[in-house]
C-alpha cells in the first residue's frame, strides 16, 4: 500500500513537472490563450494568472513531498503518508489530468511550443537532469549497501544504471539549429508588429502602429474587415465589445458582427479606454499622465491610414483578410474594395501571401512570394527550402527571446511579434555553440558524473561494509554509548533500517 502511494506521489511530480514546464514555455502566447478563453465566455480576463497560480502551489507542495519522501528512503523507512497529504496528492493528480485533457482539446497545437522549447533548452536540461540523477546515487548506493536480498540489489542498480547510462547519451538525440558555426549565422530576422505594439498602446490604432516604428521595426501587420459602406478598417474581433466602447454607444448593437457597422458609425467609437481599464500586458501602471491621455483617446483605424504610415516610414505592411457574412453587400466585391484601398495608400508594390504552408511549385505557379505562417508550422529544414527557392517566411507570434534565438539560428528571415520593443533589445542570440563546445561540454559532463556515481558507490560498499557482522544485542548495547564513532553510527543505522 506504501508502495502504491509512493508511485502514485512519484507519477504527480513528474506529471506536474511537464505541465509546469509547458505553461513556462507556453508565455509566448498568453495573450493568445486569452483571446481563445475571450471567444468562448465573451468576457476579457487574464486567464494564465489563476493557473500559473494554482500551478505554482500545487508543485511547490508536491515537491515537498518527494524531498520528504527521500528522506524517509534515506534512513530505510516506509513513506507513511499523513490522510491530508494522500487526499492532497490525489486532488493534485486529478486536476492536472483535468487540466492536460482541456488543454489537448481546447488550444491542443500549443503542445507544440514544449518540442520547439526542446531545441532552446535541450542541453541545459540534459546536464540539470544528470546532475539530479548523479545526485541520487547517495541514495541508490545506501540502498544496494543496506539490503538483505541480491534480487533486490539487482533490481535497483538495474533500473539507476539504466536511467544514468540514457542520460549519458541521450545528447544523440538533441539537435538545435544554435549548436552551429559562428560564421554560418545570419542576420537577424527583421520584425514585424503584430497589431502595431500592443503591449504599449491599445491594438490596431494609429498610436500602438506608431510605437511600433519607433522601435525600427520592418513592417506592420494586422486583420482587416470590410465596413457596410465599403471601407476596410483594422478589427481583431468580430464584435466590437472587447476593444471599443460600442456598449455604450450602440448598447443594442454590441454583439453585432463589426461588419455591419458603417464608417461613420466605427469612427464614433472610442478604441483606448478599453486598454487604460483592463491592463492586457500590466503596463498601464508605467505610464505616465500624457501618455494615459493619449492612450484613451484613440479610434478605430481604417486600413488606408495604417498604410499611408507604413508607406510615410518606407516599412512594408502585412494584413489578413476577414470576408464578411452572407448578408453584407460588399460579400463578393470585398477583395476588390481592399486592392483599391491598397492602391491609393501609395505603397510601391503588392506581394501576394499565403497562410498555408503549400508545395513551392504551387505556390510559384500561384504568384505567391511570401508565406506568413505560425511558427509551428514550419521546421528549420522547411525555412532552408523556402530561402532557396526565394520564397519569403514570416512566422508568428515570436515573443519570447528564446523563440526568436532560436528562430535566429534557423535562418527565418522575418518574424511578426506583439512585443518589437523586447526582441529589438536583442543584439546576438541567447546561446550559440559549435559542435565542438557542445561534445565537449556533452563528453565532460558525463565522465565527471560517471567518476561521482563510482565513487559514491565504493564510499557507501566500505562505509556500510562491518553492518552484517554485528547481531542484534551487540547493536541494542552499544546504541546507548555517548562517546560517536563510526561503528556505533553504523549500528544505529542497522537498527533503524531493520
Amino acid at each position: 500500500w506504501e508502495r502504491l502511494w509512493s508511485l502514485i506521489l512519484i507519477c504527480t511530480f513528474f506529471l506536474l513537472l511537464v505541465w509546469f514546464y509547458f505553461w513556462w514555455e507556453a508565455h509566448n502566447d498568453y495573450n493568445e490563450f486569452n483571446w481563445f478563453l475571450y471567444n468562448r465566455s465573451g468576457k476579457w480576463s487574464d486567464g494564465t494568472v489563476p493557473i500559473l497560480a494554482t500551478t505554482a502551489a500545487g508543485f511547490t507542495y508536491i515537491a515537498f513531498l518527494m524531498i520528504l519522501a527521500l528522506c524517509h528512503v534515506a534512513v530505510g523507512q516506509q513513506l507513511n503518508l499523513h490522510w491530508l497529504h494522500k487526499i492532497g496528492v490525489t486532488v493534485a493528480l486529478l486536476t492536472t489530468i483535468i487540466g492536460v485533457i482541456w488543454v489537448t482539446q481546447m488550444w491542443g497545437e500549443e503542445w507544440d511550443v514544449v518540442w520547439i522549447s526542446f531545441q532552446a533548452t535541450g542541453p541545459f536540461l540534459h546536464v540539470g537532469a544528470l546532475a539530479t540523477v548523479t545526485a541520487l546515487a547517495w541514495l541508490m548506493a545506501g540502498q544496494v549497501a543496506r539490503a538483505e536480498k541480491t534480487r533486490f540489489q539487482l533490481m535497483v542498480l538495474l533500473i539507476y544504471l539504466s536511467v544514468l547510462l540514457t542520460l549519458y547519451f541521450i545528447p544523440l538525440s538533441i539537435s538545435s539549429p544554435c549548436i552551429m558555426e559562428r560564421g554560418s549565422l545570419k542576420a537577424a530576422p527583421s520584425i514585424i508588429g503584430h497589431q502595431g505594439a500592443p503591449m504599449l498602446a491599445p491594438e490596431n490604432t494609429i498610436l500602438s502602429f506608431n510605437r511600433a516604428l519607433q522601435r525600427n521595426v520592418s513592417g506592420l501587420e494586422a486583420e482587416v474587415t470590410i465596413s457596410l459602406d465599403g471601407v476596410p478598417f483594422l478589427m481583431r474581433d468580430r464584435t466590437l465589445r472587447r476593444t471599443t466602447n460600442v456598449r455604450r454607444v450602440f448598447p443594442e448593437r454590441q454583439f453585432e458582427d463589426a461588419s455591419l457597422f458603417n464608417w461613420t458609425d466605427l469612427s464614433s467609437l472610442n478604441a483606448g479606454r478599453w486598454f487604460l481599464k483592463d491592463d492586457p500586458f500590466w503596463t498601464v501602471q508605467l505610464m505616465s499622465t500624457t501618455e494615459r491621455w493619449s492612450v484613451g483617446n484613440q479610434t478605430v483605424c481604417s486600413l488606408e491610414q495604417m498604410l499611408k504610415l507604413a508607406a510615410r516610414s518606407k516599412t512594408w505592411a502585412v494584413f489578413t483578410l476577414r470576408r464578411p457574412p452572407p448578408s453584407h453587400p460588399h460579400y463578393h466585391d470585398w477583395v476588390n474594395i481592399t486592392l483599391d484601398t491598397v492602391l491609393r495608400s501609395g505603397i510601391p508594390q503588392h506581394q501576394q501571401t499565403s497562410l498555408q504552408k503549400l508545395p513551392i511549385k504551387t505556390l510559384q505557379n500561384q504568384g505567391i512570394s511570401r508565406v506568413l505562417l505560425r511558427y509551428n508550422q514550419a521546421s528549420a529544414r522547411d525555412v532552408r527550402v523556402f530561402n532557396e527557392h526565394n520564397m519569403s517566411v514570416t512566422l508568428y507570434t515570436v515573443n519570447e527571446p528564446w523563440l526568436y534565438s532560436l528562430l535566429w539560428c534557423s535562418g527565418v528571415p522575418s518574424v511578426s511579434s506583439e512585443m518589437p520593443q523586447v526582441l529589438k533589445k536583442l543584439q546576438y542570440p541567447l546561446w550559440l555553440m559549435t559542435p565542438d563546445e557542445y561534445c565537449l561540454i556533452w563528453i565532460s559532463a558525463d565522465l565527471i558524473s560517471f567518476a561521482v556515481v563510482l565513487g559514491i558507490f565504493i564510499f557507501q560498499k566500505w562505509r556500510m561494509s562491518g553492518m552484517r557482522s554485528y547481531n542484534p544485542e551487540q547493536i541494542m548495547l552499544s546504541a546507548g554509548v555517548r562517546r560517536s564513532s563510526r561503528d556505533v553510527n553504523i549500528m544505529k543505522e542497522k537498527l533503524i533500517f531493520s
